[in-house]
C-alpha cells in the first residue's frame, strides 16, 4: 500500500467539504465554474481552497487573474499561496507557464504527491477542478480522497451529455456521491438535459445561461463577480450546500 494515502487522510481531515467539479469533456466550463464557485464562497467569508488538477491545461489561475505566481512556502509540507481569499494550488505554482508533459503513472504519482505534501489546514470547502476524461485522475481522486463528492457539468449539447453520462455511470458504479448536475452555457428554454438528469434520479442543480460578457471578465475577479454567469451560479450555491 502507498504510505502517502495515510498522509493524505491527515492533510484533508480539517476540510469540511471536498467537491470535485467534473463532466468528462473539455470545453464545458468546469474551470469557470470551479474558479467562480471558489471566489464566490470566499467572498461570503468561507475558508476556501481551490485545487486545479488539469496538469495539461490549467486555467483557473487565468480566470481569477492570478498573474504573479508565488512559489508555495515549505513547512513540513507545502503551504498553498493565497489569492483573493482562496488557498490555491496548481501545477503552475511549480512550473509557471512551462508545459508539464506528464503521462500515465507519472500523472498519478504527481497527483498523489501533491495531495500528500499540501497543507490545506482548516477549510470549509476544497473545490477541485478536474481535467477532462474519466481516466487515471478521476480514479486517483476516488482512491485517495475518501470524502470527495462530485458536481457534474454539462452543456445543452446532446453530445456533451452523452460523455457526461459515462462519467455519471462510472461514479454510480463506484458508489461515489454525486451532489447533482449543472447545465452550463444554456441558450434556450429547452429542458432536455434536465429530463435526462431526472432519469438518473440525480438532483438537477440549475442552469447557467450563456453569458457573452464572461470572456471580457476573465482575468479580473471584480468583473467576474458582476457577470450573469456568476449571478446564475450564485442561485445554485444554496442547492449545492443544503
Amino acid at each position: 500500500m502507498d504510505t502517502r494515502i495515510e498522509v493524505i487522510d491527515k492533510r484533508l481531515k480539517n476540510i469540511r467539504k471536498i467537491i470535485a467539479i467534473s463532466g468528462g469533456k473539455g470545453g464545458i466550463g468546469k474551470s469557470s465554474v470551479s474558479a467562480t464557485l471558489a471566489a464566490s464562497l470566499a467572498k461570503k467569508g468561507h475558508k476556501v481552497g481551490l485545487l486545479d488538477l488539469d496538469f495539461s491545461g490549467p486555467s483557473t489561475h487565468i480566470i481569477l487573474g492570478i498573474r504573479n505566481y508565488d512559489f508555495p512556502k515549505e513547512d513540513k509540507g507545502i503551504i498553498p499561496s493565497k489569492y483573493f481569499g482562496i488557498k490555491f494550488m496548481s501545477i503552475i505554482s511549480f512550473a509557471g507557464e512551462n508545459p508539464a508533459p506528464l503521462r500515465g503513472i507519472d500523472i498519478s504519482n504527481a497527483i498523489i504527491e501533491l495531495l500528500a505534501i499540501t497543507q490545506w489546514g482548516s477549510l470549509d470547502f476544497l473545490i477541485i477542478d478536474m481535467p477532462p476524461g474519466i481516466g487515471d485522475t478521476t480514479l486517483d481522486i476516488i482512491r485517495t480522497m475518501k470524502r470527495v463528492k462530485f458536481i457534474m457539468i454539462s452543456t445543452p449539447s446532446k453530445l456533451a451529455f452523452e460523455i457526461v453520462k459515462k462519467s455519471i455511470n462510472l461514479l454510480l458504479e463506484l458508489k461515489m456521491p454525486i451532489i447533482g448536475i449543472i447545465e452550463n452555457m444554456k441558450f434556450s428554454e429547452n429542458s432536455s438535459i434536465k429530463i435526462q438528469v431526472e432519469k438518473y434520479q440525480l438532483p438537477f442543480l440549475g442552469e447557467i445561461y450563456f453569458d457573452k460578457n464572461l470572456e471580457n471578465a476573465i482575468g479580473n475577479i471584480d468583473k467576474l463577480y458582476k457577470t450573469e454567469f456568476a449571478e446564475d451560479l450564485e442561485k445554485i450555491i444554496p442547492k449545492i450546500f443544503d
